[in-house]
């Protein structure tokens, strides 16, 4: 008995010379539209699917697979006699093998120009009822929806049949990409809609990008994944110029980099180190800038990350390569600079030409958590509305301490909480990141911060929930604090301030990072 193949593909990439190896193993070739054509076109004999429905194509092909005759070949359980009585009944042939791709939905909202009635007119039907028909029925009816897969299918069609663990394999496949197709479409039209608000049912797609060696730890496996349209500024769209693939920790730090980074519109440098910012520094040029994130933390920016938001000069590369760095990011590399860059086997280039992109407005932050997804818009505030934030002390920060102030809560908004930074004259001192409890961060910091604590900015992620942390900053120079206050105790804090001749700003804001 012949077997017979239903062919309908947008990508038509290997079609045809699989459409010639079933023909020659017996297989009655079905197809439609643009698939019949090309085949034909190649001498393959291919029965038109409006020739087996007695239906033609119609409302310009949207309609052409939608009918009994070809659901009732594909749904057909082999083994069930009822079923194949009802088909010789009805006249209806089986189908033995779906090979489908969907319309170019993905492709087609990835341009430019699209417009929406262009990606809707690219959102397959009859495609992904076929797929899932086919699949569904696993067991008796192969699906193929990856050209990869084609050689797998003809030789084992060779060999007398194909096994029932490729037909699963298979069959999984095909409910990934309806799957992901299906999560596309929504995600794109839920952005159209701009509704702004969370779904009740959240449909998430990513595509793999990268393989890595090892998660967080060695015995962790672990891969990247990519969101499907690309988002200016990330990670995911860096060209790496040089060095060896980045693991996990470098991804995750760096992307922490760049999200500090793009706080800054001068010419800034950010060293991050697990997470953790550990040197910032803003100058008239990216190489002073360097030199003051560099002497923000000469211990711990070896082994960290570099990212810089004006293009990487000469000076700056020399200064680098001084000590080890795991990763440089910039927007670009002079040629001199990246040969001197270069000269360290180990270091990964990065250029991202968009450093200073903001988050689209549809961008979502979001944690996993055992049985669960915490999703939250991305912390994109750095202060409320100007009225809402106010000086709480007798005595008003100047000009350059409020500079200060405003420079060290940009670095404390992407520290872990409790999260401490104190910085000076566009440069941070003493970062105190992640302490359990903020007396700790604070004194973290001061330590860190050496000789030039004093006279130096002090922001705090959080309240001050008692006037320990006024103190100790006191005790070590601090002239300015920034704070969202809100503590019960915020008194205390002030009556600290103005013993001390701190002046002391409150936010309303908080900026909690865990």
């Amino acid at each position: 008995m012949k077997k017979r193949a239903l062919i309908s593909v947008s990508d038509k990439s290997g079609i045809v010379e699989l459409a010639r190896e079933l023909e020659q193993l017996s297989f009655e070739i079905l197809s439609t539209g643009g698939t019949a054509e090309a085949l034909s076109k190649a001498g393959i004999s291919v029965i038109n699917v409006s020739d087996i429905t007695g239906f033609p194509e119609c409302l310009d092909g949207r309609v052409k697979t939608l009918h009994p005759n070809i659901h009732a070949g594909i749904l057909a359980i082999r083994n069930n006699q009822e079923h194949m009585e009802q088909l010789k009944e009805l006249q209806i042939d089986t189908i033995d093998l779906v090979v489908i791709n969907l319309y170019p939905f993905r492709q087609t909202i990835l341009k430019k120009q699209a417009t929406l009635a262009d990606a809707i007119e690219n959102i397959d039907i009859g495609g992904p009822a076929m797929l899932r028909a086919a699949a569904k029925n696993y067991q008796d009816v192969a699906v193929v929806v990856d050209p990869a897969d084609y050689s797998i299918v003809l030789n084992e069609l060779r060999e007398g049949g194909i096994k029932q663990e490729t037909s699963l394999y298979l069959a999984a496949k095909v409910f990934e990409l309806t799957a992901h197709y299906d999560a596309l479409i929504a995600q794109y039209l839920r952005e159209q809609s701009a509704s702004g608000s969370f779904p009740k049912l959240l449909t998430l797609t990513f595509e793999k990008h990268q393989e890595m060696r090892y998660g967080e730890n060695p015995h962790q496996e672990a891969v990247f994944y990519r969101e499907i349209r690309p988002v200016a500024g990330s990670l995911p769209t860096a060209h790496q110029l040089h060095g060896k693939e980045l693991s996990f920790n470098n991804i995750n730090d760096t992307n922490g980099a760049l999200d500090l980074l793009k706080e800054f519109d001068r010419p800034t440098v950010v060293a991050v180190k697990h997470a953790n910012p550990c040197g910032v520094g803003t100058a008239d040029s990216i190489s002073e800038a360097y030199k003051k994130a560099y002497e923000s933390d000469p211990v711990s920016i070896f082994g960290g990350i570099v990212a810089a938001n004006r293009e990487i000069d000469e000076d700056t590369a020399r200064e680098i390569n001084k000590i080890f760095v795991e990763i440089v990011v910039a927007p670009g590399y002079t040629e001199k600079a990246l040969e001197i860059l270069k000269e360290k086997k180990n270091i990964r280039i990065l250029a991202l030409k968009d450093i200073l992109a903001p988050l689209p407005d549809n961008a979502w932050d979001m944690k996993k958590v055992a049985g669960g997804l915490l999703v939250q818009e991305p912390d994109r505030k750095l202060l409320p509305d100007d009225e809402h934030w106010k000086v709480v002390t007798d005595r008003q920060p100047t000009e350059r301490e409020l500079e200060d102030a405003l420079f060290a809560w940009k670095i404390v908004k992407h520290t872990k909480s409790n999260g401490i930074a104190i910085a000076k004259d566009k440069q941070s001192l003493g970062i105190g990141p992640g302490q359990v409890n903020r007396i700790w961060a604070v004194e973290q910091a001061v330590e860190r911060s050496g000789d030039k604590v004093k006279g130096a900015a002090l922001a705090s992620d959080a309240f001050f929930p008692f006037d320990d942390c006024v103190e100790a900053a006191a005790k070590a120079g601090i002239s300015v604090i920034i704070q969202p206050g809100g503590s019960v105790r915020d008194q205390l804090s002030i009556d600290a301030c103005n013993r001390h001749g701190i002046a002391m700003i409150f936010t309303g804001m908080r900026h909690f990072k865990h």
